[in-house]
Parts: structure tokens; C-alpha cells; sequence
């Protein structure tokens, strides 16, 4: 079945396939976006667009005005979403009967992998909603395509993670967030038709390996920082001076080390699947 509809809301077919999130780079700027890893995702079924004034109207059986289509909050997501789930339940039997469904919000994986499949529009500027939780890197995230839930404690647990698509360019985009205990305006809401994932979910490696991290940063700051530092100065007929201001040609070393670092370091392992946590 390559389309579905529930209570007016048209859904495409996105195909299971693998899908790669993150960045691969080494500079530490990159941090947040890192590690780079595979993510499995099921038949799914989603939105081409977000939900519009009308289809909003439709299913609250009242007339809204322009803009409330837009401001959310996550009680009033909740509710829709809730109300969606009851009226899929009637009609489910057209679905794959060895699968729990429900609908929601897109994880990151699904938005992207729907997005490489060409199955969803993209309006300059606009910001969708996404149904994982805000964190700090792709470390403990899901690597089945589910919601990804808040760990700790903060403001930021009221947050939400949002695909952001740029003010003048639809095929840039980014992931973003948006506060969630207040109305917030300028937000779409794009839903899936997904499986429940069932079991304990294999996610991506919490610990990094911090001593080849740590050995990789030693070795690049003193090729890249460190020698030149002193090399300069020897090769311009400085040797004294190499001599006795060794403390400040170091102290100069480690700072350009730690500079280029920002910006550049080998990239780093990209996890598969078979290589995730259980």
C-alpha cells in the first residue's frame, strides 16, 4: 500500500531502509553532531506537507484562524496526536497486522530518510517539529528510527527537537529546537503512520574512547602546533631565543594546536548498526 489516509490526512509510503545521522568530522565544533551512525527504519508512512489551516479546522470541527496552524504548545500536540491515534485504531486493519501503529511526530531519522526518498515538501523557513527530545550529541540516541526520550534534568526537558530548513534555501537544513510549555509560533507539524518498536532498542554507543581521543589530540597539536612553534624561530636564526623562551614558544605551540582542532582533526569512526548497544 503505497498511500494511507486517517480522519482526512493523506500519508506516503516510505520504503525501510538505513539511513546515516551525524557528522564524521574531528573538530571539536562538530562535537554536538557526532558520532556519525546508521540508523534502521521501518515501512513508515508520512506527511508530503505539514498540516495545513484547513486540515487543522477539519479536525477540531471548528474554524481557525490564520497562524493556528503554526503555534503549538505540547498540550495541544498532545491532544491532537492522542485524538489521531484513537481514529487510526479504527482503521489499522489496512495496515501490516504484525505491527503495533500509531502516529506521531517524525523522529530526525525518519524526517531525513524521508526527505532522501523525495517523499516531503520543504518550505523555505519553516520548522517541523520532530518527535525526539533535545540532547547535547547523537551519544545513547536510537538506532531503530523510535523517539529519542530527555535524559536529566533542566528547562530544556520542555523542549523539542525541530528540523529547521533555511529562510532562502529548502535543501539546507538543520536540527534545532523549540520550547514546548508555551505557545510557540512559526512551528509545522508534518506526522508519521510508524510501528511501535518493540523491545529494548540498540543505540549508539554512550562512551566515546577517550584514550585514542586523547592520544589522536596530543599528537596532531604537537605536529600541527608544538614543531612549528619551535621550528620557525630555529629556521629564521633565532636558536637562542628558542632556548630561552622555550616556555612561551610551547605555550604558543598548544594554542594553535588547540585552534586547528576546532576546525580540523581526522574524522572519526562511523558506528553501524551491528556496532550499536544493546
Amino acid at each position: 500500500m503505497d498511500s494511507f489516509s486517517v480522519a482526512g490526512l493523506d500519508f506516503q509510503l516510505v520504503k525501510a531502509d538505513s539511513v546515516f545521522i551525524g557528522e564524521d568530522k574531528g573538530g571539536w565544533i562538530y562535537a554536538s553532531q557526532r558520532p556519525k551512525h546508521e540508523v534502521k527504519c521501518p515501512d513508515f508512512y508520512i506527511m508530503a506537507k505539514p498540516l495545513t489551516l484547513e486540515e487543522l479546522s477539519n479536525l477540531l470541527s471548528t474554524e481557525l484562524s490564520p497562524g493556528d496552524e503554526t503555534t503549538w504548545n505540547q498540550e495541544r500536540l498532545s491532544a491532537i496526536i492522542s485524538m489521531l491515534n484513537q481514529t487510526l485504531g479504527e482503521s489499522s486493519s489496512k495496515l501490516d497486522s504484525d505491527c503495533e501503529w500509531e502516529i506521531r511526530c517524525p523522529t530526525q531519522s525518519e524526517w531525513i530518510h524521508a526527505k532522501n526518498c523525495g517523499k516531503i515538501e520543504l518550505t523555505c523557513g519553516m520548522k517541523d517539529i520532530l518527535a525526539d527530545a533535545v540532547s547535547s550529541n547523537y551519544r545513547g540516541a536510537m538506532m531503530d528510527g523510535r523517539p529519542r526520550k530527555f535524559e536529566g534534568h533542566g528547562p530544556m526537558q520542555w523542549h523539542t527537537a525541530t528540523m529547521e530548513i533555511h529562510p532562502k534555501n529548502p535543501a539546507i537544513f538543520a536540527l534545532s529546537s523549540a520550547p514546548m510549555d508555551r505557545d510557540n509560533a512559526g512551528l509545522s507539524v508534518r506526522l508519521v503512520v510508524t510501528p511501535v518498536r518493540q523491545g529494548k532498542a540498540r543505540i549508539v554507543p554512550k562512551s566515546a574512547d577517550y584514550g585514542a581521543n586523547i592520544r589522536s589530540e596530543l599528537f596532531w597539536t604537537t605536529i600541527l602546533g608544538v614543531i612549528p612553534s619551535f621550528a620557525i624561530p630555529w629556521f629564521r636564526g633565532l636558536g637562542d631565543y628558542v632556548i630561552e623562551g622555550w616556555v612561551n614558544l610551547l605555550f604558543g605551540g598548544l594554542c594553535v594546536g588547540f585552534v586547528t582542532g576546532a576546525l580540523w582533526r581526522p574524522r572519526r569512526p562511523i558506528i553501524t548498526y551491528e556496532n550499536g548497544e544493546q
